[in-house]
């Protein structure tokens, strides 16, 4: 059995004691990335973002990326004195070219403190293309990075593929400008505002003091759907900052790799959980940690109790794959139960029992390193399979939490799990 803690704000540590290596579909083919071997231990991630194709709803609107200049803001978490940056155009079918690409630190809106400024370069050129189904490094520089410091990435594009790579839910407003700029530190005066992420994929300091990145490998309520625009209040940023507040885990950064919509297994938005676990999280510089958040998508797209027993059962077999995985290159992983979802377009009697089981697997098998039991936290105290009226996100949602329930849960999270 396993034992009940008394308060919620204790995650329940289960120590494993077997390891196995099992074969999983991961991509054929993951995205080459140029410059600086990805495994390398000089480097830690302090912000990245889960990478899929951009949908057509998503797309930039007129006048488009190309020969045009976008401003995107990002959040990172931990701090340094130098850091380098990493593009993608991992799905793109064309070359994506980049004629600059400058940061600096976001004020208010598309503003940015100009004293902060600086431009990157590639190989020591500004200009650089990007071929299709690849990523880049851009030169590391000298940088005062702040920790939780907001960051703007001005990027001045040439031609621009079809398919563009990114993020949908990036939670936070980027800005396009129809006539480029003389100069990109001045104000973008008239841009047009997209709550999309385009072709950024990570921001990576100098690891010191034994620095290390915890990833959060989940779907929309890890990409912090529910939360407040340009807040930064997913439960992941809670996390973040409840990390930097104790100076044992205040060089833990923390890397956001949430897709809404994503599923584990087969469907969903995004490339699946099982294909995109070696790029999202065995490919990140310094991984440490692993919080798998992930599965709710899978249980609820089941049609009827035999699917959903199936399904369970592949979801357990995946948890494992990716445990065994993770451990082989010595990453710590924690397994977050499944949240209820009884009241919200995924209710029925069936999957909920199959959510069941499966949070009974996370909580007994002894496979996780710990168990964040985010399930227990969130559950409505007279009806276990709903959420908290209070923590669900708008009316009769009762699947995503709302600003309030992602502070409970990055609250809720015991940070000696990683000390």
């Amino acid at each position: 059995m396993t034992k009940r803690y008394p308060t919620l704000g204790i995650a329940r540590i289960l120590f494993t004691s077997l390891w196995l290596l099992y074969c999983i579909p991961l991509s054929a083919n993951p995205p080459a990335t140029d410059h600086v071997s990805q495994n390398s231990p000089s480097w830690v991630g302090t912000w990245a973002t889960a990478l899929l194709p951009i949908a057509a709803k998503d797309m930039p609107p007129k006048p488009g990326l190309a020969n045009h200049v976008l401003r995107q803001i990002v959040c990172v978490s931990i701090g340094g004195d130098k850091l380098k940056l990493k593009f993608s155009n991992q799905f793109g079918k064309s070359p994506l070219v980049i004629k600059s690409v400058q940061i600096g630190v976001a004020k208010d809106s598309s503003d940015i403190d100009t004293s902060t400024t600086a431009l990157l370069t590639f190989k020591g050129k500004q200009q650089v293309t990007i071929p299709p189904g690849t990523e880049i490094y851009a030169d590391p520089i000298s940088y005062n990075l702040k920790p939780r410091a907001r960051i703007a990435i001005t990027i001045s594009f040439g031609d621009v593929p079809l398919i563009l790579t990114g993020h949908g839910g990036s939670r936070t407003t980027s800005y396009l400008l129809a006539d480029t700029p003389a100069n990109p530190r001045e104000p973008f005066k008239d841009a047009i505002r997209i709550d999309h992420w385009y072709v950024i994929a990570g921001i990576e300091v100098e690891a010191k003091n034994r620095s290390g990145a915890v990833v959060v490998f989940g779907d929309s309520i890890t990409d912090g759907r529910g939360s407040g625009t340009n807040k930064q209040n997913r439960w992941p940023d809670i996390l973040s900052e409840n990390l930097l507040k104790d100076p044992a885990t205040s060089n833990v950064g923390v890397v956001n790799m949430g897709i809404g919509g994503n599923c584990v297994l087969k469907g969903g938005l995004g490339p699946t959980g099982l294909k995109r676990f070696e790029h999202d999280v065995l490919n990140q510089n310094s991984v440490r940690w692993l919080i798998i958040a992930e599965g709710v998508n899978d249980l609820g797209s089941t049609p009827d109790s035999l699917a959903a027993d199936e399904v369970a059962k592949n979801l357990i077999a995946a948890y494992q794959k990716f445990i065994d995985l993770a451990h082989a290159k010595g990453i710590k992983v924690y397994g977050a139960t499944i949240m209820p979802f009884k009241k919200s377009f995924y209710d029925a009697g069936y999957r909920i029992s199959a959510r069941n089981k499966v949070n009974e697997w996370i909580r007994t098998s002894n496979r996780f390193d710990a168990v964040i039991d985010f399930d227990y936290l969130m559950r409505d105290a007279d009806d276990k399979d709903a959420l908290k009226y209070e923590v669900q996100a708008g009316a009769n949602d009762f699947l995503h939490p709302n600003e309030h329930g992602y502070r409970l849960m990055g609250d809720s999270i015991d940070l000696s799990l990683f000390k």
